[in-house]
């Protein structure tokens, strides 16, 4: 194909998301051919020594710099990535606003809703494009699911379910990383993973209007980390000294649709047992569907008499096509990215939104928050509705 755009790319933290995003800038011309574009992974910046070595080493990228307002400068980056910890989201992301560059970010996007909303508004003021880690949603089963619903075949909506339930911080010797720390995560659960839910649920179905909330800690003390541990995975000395855990292990939110519809969302970081096991399930009158990622490649629908049935997705499904030639050959959590890569660079090209935008974790955040506030009051609280393009509804 002729007529190609050259993108150079910056990233910000060479983690497992940044490493993650550079595989998927690759990758995304190679799995759409209709992509116009061509991506060159130009410079990363990280504090660490040994991951800028990844960087150029093992990722490709030309350049590894220590401060990543050296991406933010140079002229032959123009997209950039933003992997770093939730603590300087905002403050890397408004420098990229500021220099002009359409940004992809992890989320939560911010650790408040006055973060968040700071970000997505700057980046409508300046007509930037982003794109949010909202990679669930891109999986062909809940593509076949949201048209499903959207095109009535489950009739009227009643009710929904999300469980978003995870064992990464079972461990009561994991070490307090700044995951645990709400100065610099914001929320616990809530944000990591129960976001995720926000954004599946008003994918599929619509606008939550109202919710209700509960939180709990149940691991309230870790040991301090060792030096240079960072990572949520990381494990403390059983006799290191003990800090205290700062946000919630486990939430659980009641949820009122603005289409009338109710719902539960559920998430916690301390099962034993689950690993990842990220369930949809959404019932109406005329039938209901069943979507869990650890089954990535499957939707249990039910539309009639007989109870539900499998459908193992295929080329027809969401973008299955791009990268298996037919249903029993797995797609799996990297390709969520890539597919999430296209979209943004397409976003880029076309100049117009099309990967989950800052407006979409902007409204995320604001379900996060009004389920702590309610958590707080007890109350019943209404969830605000945020300015810009929300692609959720798209």
């Amino acid at each position: 194909m002729t007529n190609r755009a050259h993108i150079g790319v910056g990233l910000i933290s060479v983690g497992w998301m940044g490493r993650l995003h550079s595989r998927a800038y690759l990758a995304a011309p190679r799995h759409y051919p209709d992509l116009p574009v061509t991506c060159e992974l130009v410079v990363a910046a990280d504090p660490d020594p040994h991951s800028r070595a990844h960087a150029t080493e093992i990722l490709g990228y030309r350049e590894a710099v220590a401060d990543y307002a050296q991406v933010l400068d140079r002229d032959d980056v123009d997209v950039v990535s933003i992997c770093s910890p939730n603590f300087l989201h905002h403050e890397i992301a408004l420098a990229a606003i500021a220099a002009g560059k359409p940004f992809w970010i992890e989320k939560p996007m911010g650790r408040s809703v006055a973060e968040s909303s700071e970000i997505a508004r700057g980046a409508a003021a300046a007509g930037l494009v982003t794109a949010v880690g909202f990679n669930y949603r891109h999986a062909p089963a809940v593509a076949h699911a949201r048209k499903l619903v959207r095109e009535g075949a489950l009739g009227t909506i009643t009710n929904v379910r999300v469980a978003l339930i995870a064992d990464y911080s079972a461990d009561p010797d994991g070490a307090l990383t700044w995951r645990f720390q709400r100065e610099r995560a914001g929320t616990g659960v809530l944000g990591d993973l129960l976001s995720h839910g926000a954004d599946l649920a008003q994918y599929v179905v619509g606008r939550i209007a109202s919710v209700s909330g509960m939180t709990e800690t149940f691991i309230r003390e870790r040991p301090l980390p060792a030096s240079g541990a960072a990572s949520h995975f990381s494990k403390g000395a059983s006799d290191a000294p003990r800090g205290q855990v700062e946000n919630e292990d486990y939430a659980a939110v009641l949820a009122r649709f603005d289409s009338g519809a109710v719902g539960v969302l559920e998430s916690s970081r301390v099962a034993i047992g689950p690993r990842a096991e990220y369930r949809l399930e959404v019932y109406g009158t005329k039938g209901s569907l069943r979507w869990d990622f650890q089954r990535l490649n499957e939707l249990q629908l039910a539309d009639d008499a007989a109870g539900y049935r499998t459908i193992m997705v295929g080329p027809g499904y969401g973008d299955f096509a791009n990268f298996q030639p037919g249903a029993g050959t797995s797609m799996g959590f990297d390709d969520l990215k890539t597919i999430e890569a296209s979209l943004f660079l397409r976003s880029v090209v076309e100049g117009r939104q099309l990967a989950p935008s800052a407006a979409d974790a902007w409204s995320a955040s604001e379900i996060v928050d009004s389920a702590v506030r309610s958590a707080a009051s007890g109350a019943w609280t209404p969830v605000a509705a945020v300015e810009g393009t929300t692609t959720y509804d798209a």
